[in-house]
């Protein structure tokens, strides 16, 4: 016997999924301003009531859009305690957390680019819009800190075994005097969309090849 109750939230599953496929065509075809919620209810085939009633506006859709794709699902696990991230953290070489930092962030920038340069685009047209820019770039920020004070203090401990004594940890194991601070930012910059999106999007690079060139700039600007 069919689950009543199960069948019912599969397609209400589905519907919402269709709403957010359509939207995210719509919105990278024509931008923020020029899509709106009438044409994203015609796209995937329901009422203007439903796309409010689903997402409450087209705001809080875009935002649901672009949680959705940083995440690469629907599950509430922040970012640090999912397993490409623990894994991150875990790896004991310096060099290969980078690498791993990298995989990363190219995993989740391939969803996220196109949401992402939606979102950015229209930062000067919409405050709230522009906020939520912001608080994506703060939370990114806090992710590439704790990657940071994580490869700090490997890069420590391995700088203390070579010299035969532990060295204070976070000291004297990076490159040119930089902290977990500045080697955040320093990661902030290379593994963001702006880069990204100039040298995939913008200048055709393979996915795969950025990624390398990522991993070998953070290993050269942060180990030493």
């Amino acid at each position: 016997m069919t689950d009543r109750p199960t069948t019912r939230a599969e397609k209400t599953r589905r519907t919402r999924q269709r709403m957010l496929d359509a939207a995210t065509r719509l919105f990278v075809a024509r931008g923020w301003s020029a899509t709106t919620v009438e044409d994203i209810a015609g796209a995937a085939g329901v009422g203007v009531q439903t796309v409010y009633f689903t997402f409450g506006s087209k705001r809080a859709l875009v935002k649901e859009l672009l949680d959705t794709a940083i995440a690469g699902d629907t599950d509430p696990v922040a970012t640090l305690d999912r397993p490409w991230a623990r894994a991150v953290l875990a790896e004991p070489d310096p060099a290969a957390q980078l690498a791993l930092q990298a995989a990363g962030a190219r995993r989740i920038l391939g969803r996220t680019a196109e949401v992402l340069e939606v979102v950015r685009g229209a930062v000067g047209a919409d405050e709230e819009l522009a906020g939520l820019w912001r608080t994506y770039a703060e939370q990114r920020h806090t992710v590439q800190l704790r990657f940071a004070e994580a490869l700090a203090a490997k890069a420590a401990a391995g700088a203390g075994a070579e010299a035969g004594a532990a060295g204070p940890a976070g000291a004297g194991g990076l490159r040119d005097g930089h902290d977990a601070a500045s080697a955040a930012d320093v990661a902030f910059a290379v593994l963001g969309p702006e880069t990204y999106g100039l040298l995939v999007t913008g200048r055709g690079w393979p996915p795969a090849r950025w990624e390398r060139w990522a991993a070998d700039g953070l290993v050269r600007q942060l180990l030493p």
